[in-house]
């Protein structure tokens, strides 16, 4: 069988269109294959849909909250069905989108199917092959489901089901704690479900700064029902009543307890798509958990083979897969000069209530590095409330945090917890990502009354401990 020859091979289009396209545009044979909807994750099933729907669930939210405000008004429907059929009509057009403008053009040729190795540099779609001078994996991930007894076969929903559901449940069951299950349990929660969160830790967020975590667990609980130390021992589903039953163990005192609820939402983290890839007819190697191994350049074990994204594992955000294919681009094809990749500071937000943004060092962190603080680093701390926007917007909850090197008093870290925190964040991205020090980032002029001079106050809070 003739085996066709490309310059470039990608597969998967999410983050691995930041190579496909451009490498199309500066004259190189390109291949992208595809075998579920254009864009990846992030578009179809992920941040952008999740956070759509997110947006409506903070309005509704703030109408609840509005009181505190001395304004007396209230929730009266919640059109779930048209909100999510909008957010899909969105999301699945620009989707159609993407693919429409791959089928208009040659190159980079587009091959909608599974990919498979069938050795080292070859790859196989709907009993075709071929290879290329390099091949890119960019495959992503989808949710990792536990081996809960009971639960397979039952209508359970992932994060992908949850984003393109219906109906609104009277009470919804999620299981996990992490940014996911926050994230969707919010959403539907503030549109109307009672959401209850099964946790087996102590916490929720537990990557997340401990201060941060405390600060979270305090509001998030007040609005929604968290049951930690939780193993979910075994799901029921009853067809005739439609109904959930979990059973649960306290990891702890060893106590049993059923909660019933109307849908189930699975959200126990993520597992790379590369089981499927065919990778076992190659030397490509991956760890334990079935992400890809790659050096500093981004490559495989095999010389030619690159892979980036959510399959590797280094950062699972769209932003960290961005920044890697437009490295792997530019040293490549532009600079053409194979270089080690050295990440910036890489941020992150969860878009829950409270919405959490951070970068750097978390505390704990330092501390397991046997840090101490007052000696190797400087803490600066300012709630929302005390700020002047704080007076205006009347928040019972939020804070910055800032870390600062003793030593050359650097910033090294940022953990925001409050409004508006994904976009309270990026000047502590700029800060660390050019070196400034607590001075520097007192020296310039804050708007007056603003959010950020939150963060300056954390800033002079910090200077004073130098």
């Amino acid at each position: 069988m003739v085996v066709k020859k490309y310059d470039v091979l990608v597969i998967g289009s999410g983050g691995g269109s930041k190579l496909s396209t451009p490498a199309g545009f500066i004259g190189l044979k390109a291949a992208i294959i595809e075998k579920g909807k254009f864009g990846g994750t992030c578009l179809n099933r992920g941040c952008i849909p999740s956070k759509m729907l997110i947006h409506p669930a903070n309005v509704a939210h703030s109408i609840r909250e509005a009181g505190k405000y001395d304004i007396s008004t209230g929730v009266k429907s919640v059109n779930f069905e048209k909100i999510l059929r909008r957010i899909n009509r969105e999301t699945d057009g620009d989707s159609r989108g993407i693919t429409k403008w791959y089928d208009q053009n040659n190159n980079p040729t587009y091959y909608k199917g599974h990919a498979r190795f069938v050795s080292d540099k070859v790859v196989e779609v709907n009993g075709t092959k071929m290879t290329a001078k390099r091949i890119f994996i960019a495959t992503g991930a989808r949710p990792n489901i536990p081996p809960i007894e009971g639960l397979k076969g039952t209508p359970y929903m992932t994060s992908t089901e949850a984003l393109r559901a219906r109906k609104l449940p009277k009470k919804l069951l999620v299981i996990g704690g992490g940014y996911i299950a926050c994230e969707l349990g919010h959403a539907y929660g503030a549109l109307g479900a009672d959401v209850h969160l099964i946790v087996r830790g102590e916490t929720l967020l537990r990557k997340e700064d401990s201060e941060i975590q405390k600060e979270f667990v305090r509001k998030f609980s007040k609005d929604y029902n968290v049951h930690f130390l939780q193993k979910t021992m075994k799901v029921a589903y009853d067809k005739k009543k439609k109904k959930f039953t979990l059973s649960l163990e306290h990891k702890k005192s060893g106590k049993k307890k059923t909660i019933t609820g109307d849908a189930l939402l699975v959200a126990t983290g993520v597992k790379p798509n590369t089981d499927d890839l065919g990778l076992d007819t190659t030397k490509i190697k991956t760890g334990k958990r079935g992400f890809v191994k790659v050096n500093r350049y981004m490559e495989t074990s095999v010389k030619g083979v690159y892979a980036l994204g959510d399959c590797v594992g280094n950062y699972m955000f769209r932003h960290s897969v961005n920044f890697e294919g437009d490295f792997l681009f530019k040293s490549l094809y532009l600079d053409k000069k194979r270089k080690k990749i050295k990440y910036p500071p890489m941020p992150h937000a969860v878009f829950s209530n409270p919405e959490v943004a951070g970068v750097g060092m978390t505390e704990d962190e330092l501390i397991a590095k046997g840090k101490i603080k007052g000696k190797d680093y400087v803490i600066g701390l300012n709630t929302y409330k005390s700020s002047a926007m704080g007076m205006a917007r009347i928040p019972d909850h939020g804070f910055v945090k800032l870390i600062f090197n003793k030593k050359n008093r650097k910033l090294i870290g940022a953990h925001i917890i409050g409004e508006e925190a994904s976009d309270m964040i990026h000047q502590a991205i700029y800060a660390m990502t050019y070196g400034a020090t607590v001075e520097k980032l007192l020296q310039m002029i804050y708007i007056h009354p603003a959010l950020p001079e939150i963060f300056r106050n954390a800033c002079r809070k910090a200077l004073d401990e130098f």
